[in-house]
């Protein structure tokens, strides 16, 4: 690995940013990790409380899940300054588990999660995020951006109008501070400017509190009563497996997307088993597992600035503190101040850029086609996941229909030792799509006795190309005609002899 001050061409990443003991021989590299943490804490709680609710579990729950998952992910995953914890997409995965069958089964398949997560990452699902296309990776945060902004609405309708300017507020604060000083993040001085008023004077607006009781003592060890049989794996396989291609999916999508921003690589591999490893032990203390959260490693590292391990860890830490020690004093802080604090997050986390007039002029209409539907499949279903398959599959039909028309056939017929002979030089990427037309581009009545069809810019894919060949060298054999294939490369070459005249169906 290279070293810290190793010159790094200007396309490649960094490994890392700031690795833990140079932030803990920084003062302020350690600070700015330390109130990142904080902050993030806070930001933690309300939301943590939230997706308990959703899924039907104590609000001590959320929050535990919160606490674990932030410290375990801390020391095994593979994208340092990443938040995970409690989130929505997973409560509304296994919320049914706990309504029909119980607390027992809902952690029983919050560890089988985990242990599924694990075994994927063992089989390489991270490999598979390059197949992600960049229109899919933009929807996706765009969906997100919404899907959080949605989410405070509740929190703006039906309130008492002081909510208003305690929100505005807020707001004046998140924009003006990062142009006074970045030392203190700015939603910590927004939650202290805002809260200690709304305390003095008795302000009559939601809290904190409000959302639910917080716990007062550490988690502790909890083993699922349920009986090991067939029927009991029939119960929870399937929203276990559910729940572990979600949460592998937000991960990795967010782990992407921190590495964009941070112009860094991270581990894949490493974080898919170790968000398993996570869920497993917050299964084990009574959790309902979670995954990354895309709004707090927003607040982390885009608004806080944080790049390492530290950040992540003290948010789990701060966060049982919080909750356990000062509870009471966590409970008043004003819901305004955290509501925006994520509009804030929404706003920047959006890319304008993908909607601006300039940008949609330039860009082909099945990316932006691909980045909308994405857009609109995650909003409409509030399924991260169904947003991005939808999303990749349309994008891989339509790269398949641009292929599909950049094959063409140039013909040729000159003479060779008196005798005519055609031609045809096939250009473009032989697959299913652009083979299926290959037969109807030859003159096979009108071509001489002998044909060469020239191979040498153009590359055999599949199956389809070579059942395609074989049924035009067939038609030419019906006219009593020879064909020749020439110029093929390696691959293409040693493909079609092996699949030639074994495929039927030629006509």
């Amino acid at each position: 690995m290279p070293s810290l001050t190793s010159p790094i061409a200007p396309h490649t990443p960094r490994v890392s940013a700031d690795s833990v003991m140079s932030a803990l021989r920084s003062p302020r590299l350690l600070t700015r990790e330390v109130l990142a943490g904080l902050v993030v804490a806070l930001a933690l709680i309300p939301e943590a409380i939230a997706f308990s609710v959703i899924a039907g579990v104590d609000p001590k729950v959320g929050l535990f899940s919160a606490f674990i998952m932030a410290v375990t992910i801390a020391f095994v995953g593979g994208r340092p300054a990443m938040i995970s914890a409690a989130t929505g997409a997973v409560a509304l995965v296994i919320a049914p588990v706990m309504r029909d069958y119980g607390m027992d089964y809902f952690v029983s398949t919050v560890l089988l999660a985990g242990v599924f997560q694990i075994l994927l990452a063992v089989l390489g699902v991270a490999k598979l995020m390059r197949f992600i296309p960049r229109s899919v990776m933009v929807g996706f945060v765009n969906a997100l951006s919404i899907l959080v902004f949605i989410a405070q609405l509740k929190e703006l309708i039906n309130v008492p109008w002081m909510v208003y300017p305690l929100v505005a507020v807020s707001l004046v604060i998140l924009i003006l501070m990062p142009r006074i000083t970045t030392v203190i993040p700015a939603p910590l001085i927004a939650i202290v400017l805002v809260t200690v008023p709304v305390i003095l004077f008795a302000v009559n607006v939601p809290r904190v509190g409000d959302k639910g009781e917080l716990p007062s003592s550490l988690p502790e060890i909890f083993i699922p009563q349920v009986p090991l049989t067939l029927e009991t794996l029939q119960i929870i396989a399937p929203y276990a497996l559910a729940m572990a291609l979600v949460g592998l999916m937000e991960s990795l999508m967010t782990a992407k997307l921190v590495d964009d921003i941070t112009d860094t690589r991270s581990n894949k591999t490493r974080e898919s088993w170790g968000q398993g490893v996570a869920n497993v032990v917050s299964g084990a203390f009574g959790g309902m597992g979670g995954c990354a959260m895309i709004g707090q490693t927003m607040i982390n590292v885009k608004v806080s600035g944080a790049r390492t391990r530290i950040s992540t860890f003290l948010a789990g830490f701060f966060l049982l503190v919080f909750v356990v020690a000062f509870g009471d004093v966590v409970a008043r802080i004003p819901m305004a101040v955290l509501v925006a604090i994520m509009i804030m997050v929404c706003i920047t986390t959006f890319e304008w850029h993908s909607i601006a007039p300039s940008t949609l002029k330039r860009l082909p209409k099945s990316e932006t086609a691909v980045m909308l539907s994405t857009v609109l499949v995650v909003v409409l279903t509030h399924n991260l996941a169904a947003g991005v398959i939808f999303g990749v599959l349309l994008a891989s039909v339509m790269f398949v229909r641009r292929v599909a028309h950049l094959v063409s056939v140039d013909r040729t017929v000159v003479e060779r030792d008196g005798q005519d002979v055609a031609t045809y030089t096939v250009e473009g990427q032989l697959l299913f799509a652009s083979s299926n037309d290959l037969t109807t581009m030859f003159r096979y009545s009108e071509d001489p006795d002998h044909v060469v069809i020239d191979f040498s810019r153009s590359h055999v894919w599949d199956a389809s190309t070579v059942a395609a060949l074989d049924a035009i060298e067939t038609k030419y054999q019906r006219y009593g005609k020879t064909v020749e294939f020439v110029g093929m490369n390696e691959f293409s070459s040693s493909f079609h002899a092996k699949l030639s005249g074994e495929l039927g169906g030629s006509n």
